[in-house]
């Protein structure tokens, strides 16, 4: 018989423990922390209960501090939305994207680029220079926002001033009924504030945001 077949068989006969509870105290094994230490089966399961309920601490203080982060966002989505709703030109709402911008999400560059033409409203043509056919064709075939290191020079110099700045960058498609009118970016001189791979789910729903107040504005 060996340490498998002894295992096997207490598994297979979980009352064998209970019927034998003196072996709880006659059986020893090594200490988890202190390996030359000998303690009992049942301080052994004890340190194992604790290494348990541990973990499962920090899991639920993780839990929650990500609940607590997704409130907060929600707050500042809600804040922009009401700011947008307010706007009355697309003057008002490009003023209302970057001062909610930079003083709830902390992102000091802010840059929009619009060009397109959406379904029942007015044409948009507001500071569509210095975005090149390709780069709109770039932006156009995003599914989702677009975060990391900017690809091109022409990317950073859609910040103007502030190019030389340009570590990372968010790129957001603005749609409206599926039509892209144009794009807002997020840049910042910190190479890890927007990485590739992170979650772009409230980036979305700001760039949905902007795009709806801006066509409504310009209509």
């Amino acid at each position: 018989m060996n340490a498998e077949d002894v295992a096997r068989y207490l598994r297979e006969h979980p009352d064998f423990l209970s019927q034998h509870h003196e072996l709880f105290t006659e059986l020893t094994v090594p200490h988890p922390q202190h390996g030359g230490q000998a303690i009992s089966l049942a301080e052994r399961q004890l340190h194992a209960l604790r290494d348990k309920i541990r973990a499962l601490e920090l899991k639920l203080a993780e839990l929650i501090r990500f609940g607590e982060e997704n409130d907060d966002i929600s707050t500042k989505v809600h804040r922009l939305a009401v700011a947008l709703l307010h706007a009355g030109s697309v003057a008002a709402v490009r003023q209302g994207l970057i001062d909610s911008l930079r003083d709830d999400f902390s992102v000091p560059y802010v840059t929009l680029r619009l060009w397109g033409e959406a379904e029942g409203g007015g044409v948009v043509h507001t500071e569509a220079f210095g975005v090149s056919e390709t780069a709109r064709r770039q932006v156009e075939n995003l599914r989702h926002p677009w975060c990391g290191a900017p690809e091109s020079i022409e990317m950073t110099s859609w910040f103007g001033e502030a190019a030389p700045h340009i570590r990372s960058l968010a790129l957001m498609p603005l749609r409206v009924e599926g039509e892209c009118v144009g794009l807002l970016a997020l840049g910042s001189a910190e190479a890890e504030r927007f990485y590739a791979g992170m979650g772009t789910l409230y980036l979305g729903r700001i760039a949905d945001l902007a795009a709806a107040a801006l066509v409504a504005r310009a209509g």
